[in-house]
């Protein structure tokens, strides 16, 4: 399918965890709430409209967020809760169409080119959906409809809270052209650093230099950046993803040395396996165990290992992931504030066992 042939809606939850938050207590509401556990180890985990105006944001540490706004209503959250309501919302965008590819618990991709309902336009879908989103949840949400995702998504933002935007094929190009190049998808600090140190600030200004140029300067993705800057994206709405990784992992209350996560290693391995055993029984099993540190300074370490022999058991895969520390330089005084242990590189069971199979009788 071409790109300008589809029609793409990415809806996004306003504020989401802060204003289930205020929908259910209504003594929070128009106040600034900050859904976090307090604490010198914890982080943001959403905010309020009115917390946001003080510069709190997602991903903050919490007492950052405390300092900038010392009105503020922490508030611990209910992830129970917070699913509760996301199954919710996607059950009203299935109504419209069967190409939901969800990117958490607050927001998700919609394909509308074929819909269930028969309205007229992608416009008119999502009003649709935003309208039974707040009939039915008395929540708010944002959409951005487009040809393709990463246009939606930008669109998603462009009114928000509680807003529509539409991109139409032929607004594309000059859409895009006076944004800051750091709104295209994976152009992150270290990429915008490039393009300025080349004079390029806007996507347009980076539409200017040839894809033969860019391919020089950033290989593959030099060109994918050319595509971008016109608009160009032919990737599908993929509903239904298989799971890329399993994991788990802890943030302590005082750092610890490398020898002291052994016992914190074993009991998110635990978690880890039993997460990885639902992923078995639907004929997929991971072939790569991860460890995962962040250091005191938050510096984010990982060691990978995959083994001739995958791990059997809860206690095998423990094993092998404190084994993985080994391959973590000890410097000196080093304290970790988080670790975690994952399982990652899914294949499918039944030719795994195959292969495996082959490999023994060869030997």
């Amino acid at each position: 399918m071409s790109n300008a042939s589809r029609k793409i809606i990415h809806v996004d939850m306003d504020a989401f965890y802060a204003s289930v938050e205020q929908r259910d207590d209504p003594s929070l509401r128009g106040k600034p709430v900050v859904v976090a556990w307090r604490g010198a180890r914890s982080v943001v985990c959403a905010a309020s409209y009115e917390a946001r105006k003080f510069g709190v944001r997602s991903a903050m540490p919490a007492v950052r967020a405390e300092r900038l706004c010392p009105q503020a209503i922490f508030v611990p959250p209910d992830f129970v809760r917070y699913k509760a309501v996301s199954r919710q919302v996607r059950g009203i965008f299935a109504r419209y169409t069967e190409l939901i590819e969800p990117l958490s618990l607050d927001e998700a991709y919609l394909d509308v080119t074929a819909t269930k309902t028969g309205l007229p336009s992608a416009t008119a879908t999502a009003e649709a959906i935003r309208a039974a989103i707040r009939e039915e949840t008395q929540l708010t949400a944002s959409a951005g409809v487009a040809p393709n995702k990463f246009l939606a998504k930008i669109a998603s933002d462009w009114n928000k809270p509680d807003g529509l935007f539409v991109v139409r094929p032929h607004q594309v190009t000059s859409f895009l052209a006076p944004l800051p190049v750091n709104r295209l998808p994976g152009v992150g600090k270290v990429m915008e650093a490039k393009l300025t140190a080349l004079g390029i600030a806007t996507v347009g200004e980076l539409r200017a230099l040839q894809a033969e140029e860019l391919e020089q300067r950033f290989g593959r993705w030099g060109r994918r950046l050319h595509e971008l800057s016109f608009g160009l994206d032919d990737h599908p709405v993929q509903p239904n993803q298989l799971t890329m990784q399993v994991s788990s992992e802890d943030t302590f209350e005082h750092d610890l040395t490398l020898d002291e996560l052994e016992p914190h290693i074993r009991r998110l391995a635990e978690k880890t396996w039993a997460a990885h055993e639902r992923e078995r029984q639907r004929g997929r099993i991971a072939r790569t165990i991860v460890l995962k540190l962040k250091t005191s300074d938050f510096h984010t370490l990982t060691r990978s290992l995959t083994p001739s022999m995958r791990p059997r058991s809860a206690i095998e895969l423990a094993d092998l992931a404190c084994a993985l520390r080994e391959r973590v330089e000890q410097v000196a005084m080093s304290r970790y504030r988080l670790v975690g242990v994952g399982l990652s590189s899914f294949v499918d069971q039944d030719g795994f066992m195959a292969q495996s199979d082959l490999f023994e009788g060869l030997a």
